[in-house]
């Protein structure tokens, strides 16, 4: 068998004299393609392919999968092709001269490549959790925005490092995504995913270049939510049935939601222990764990009791979820789709156009408010914004305070 190695003498040079460089013995075939690893004490040089004569002989090309068990065991090891010597970083992938050039061929090839950014999204993951303190969710958010880029890169044949992307790259994978439907609010969310990807990459020094930096943001245009009214929210509720036993859970859920303001995510993790309902206040762990208290209606406490009382103390409760509040038929906690879907089947009944999703709740809590002539800056403490041009814009949805506003300071209105 006739191997094809991929560092040349001169890359090989470049390693130092004294560091220790030893062969592993094991090889994994995929097919006819031969992939080995070298390794070295403290550092790696990896990745060395190679076709084995008959395949190159052979007119046919020969493609294969790695099975379930050796993608998990030795895929991502073996695949990751970055060299660390002096601090330098280079990436490298390697591919056989006489491979046969065939879609097919260089489909697979790229496919068993594509781990190469494993490494990088791991480093990135463990910054977003340790540095940035972000939820399970929005790390996992991001993580799919990189995921969309290396989909894009090596659907059009073109994958490459992180620090082998260029403006250009980008700014194609911005007019990709543009051109499969994504709106500009998406585009904007993706593109978000990317730039922290790689303002990791630059702090820890994988680039020395932030390709992200000239690149251009979708213009947004500011669309006002979906409100509920007062009548419709209690015309949802009361579709509940509650003579079956999950029909006291899910009330008591709603009327939490509506009675705090509360995300979805917020109302899955309410913890028992957070509960104050001698003194009618709840405490909420938000985005990025940051904590608030926030006033919880009577009707909220009364069917929280309830459902404390009468339904969940007769429920077998998993292990390691013996503080979650609302709990599912296994006694585990509920998940956001699980929430959503009740909320879909409940507005279905009620015979309501709108389309309405958990968050419709927290909007129109904090619209609601506004109407009422609640202050800004308390509605912003009890949503837990971070900034408060996030809660202005429930001051566009009061069509009566802008009527009063009008009537009050316009000269025309004044006559």
């Amino acid at each position: 068998m006739s191997l094809y190695n991929h560092f040349s003498r001169n890359a090989l040079s470049d390693i130092p004299k004294c560091a220790d460089i030893r062969r592993i013995s094991f090889r994994v075939y995929v097919g006819d393609i031969v992939l080995q690893q070298f390794a070295q004490s403290r550092q790696s040089v990896r990745c060395h392919a190679a076709l084995s004569a008959s395949a190159a002989a052979s007119s046919k090309p020969r493609g294969a999968f790695f099975s379930k068990r050796v993608k998990k065991l030795f895929i991502r090891r073996l695949l990751r092709a970055t060299c660390c010597l002096n601090d330098l970083r280079l990436t490298v992938i390697a591919i056989p001269a006489n491979m046969p050039q065939s879609p097919i061929a260089t489909k697979h090839f790229f496919g068993y490549l594509r781990p190469m950014w494993e490494s990088y999204k791991k480093g990135y993951k463990a910054w977003l959790q340790l540095e940035k303190s972000l939820s399970e969710n929005s790390i996992e958010a991001y993580l799919r925005d990189v995921d969309k880029l290396t989909q894009y890169l090596q659907t059009s044949d073109n994958l490459k490092a992180p620090d082998a992307i260029a403006l250009g790259d980008l700014q194609e994978f911005l007019h990709r995504i543009a051109e499969l439907g994504f709106n500009t609010a998406s585009q904007a969310r993706i593109l978000s995913g990317i730039r922290s990807f790689y303002k990791y990459c630059f702090i820890e020094q994988i680039i020395r270049q932030d390709p992200t930096t000239l690149l251009e943001s979708p213009k947004l245009k500011r669309a006002l939510p979906d409100v509920l009214s007062f009548d419709e929210i209690e015309d949802i509720i009361g579709r509940i049935d509650l003579s079956k036993p999950e029909g006291g859970r899910n009330k008591a859920i709603l009327e939490t939601m509506y009675s705090c303001g509360l995300r979805v995510s917020e109302v899955v993790n309410l913890r028992i222990s957070c509960l104050y309902l001698d003194v009618g206040y709840i405490r909420v762990i938000g985005k990025g764990d940051k904590e608030r208290l926030v006033p919880i209606g009577s009707s909220a406490i009364k069917y929280i009791l309830i459902y404390q009382q009468d339904i969940r103390a007769h429920h077998r409760t998993k292990p390691g979820h013996e503080d979650t509040l609302f709990l599912n038929r296994r006694g585990g906690r509920l998940t956001r789709q699980m929430i959503f879907l009740l909320l879909k089947d409940l507005v279905r009944q009620a015979g309501i156009t709108k389309n309405i999703s958990p968050h419709t709740f927290r909007h129109s809590f904090a619209t609601h408010l506004v109407e009422g002539g609640a202050d800004l800056r308390a509605v912003q403490e009890m949503l837990g914004h971070e900034s408060i041009t996030t809660t202005e814009i429930y001051t566009h949805l009061d069509r009566e305070f802008l009527r009063e506003t009008l009537h009050r300071y316009h000269p025309a209105y004044r006559r």
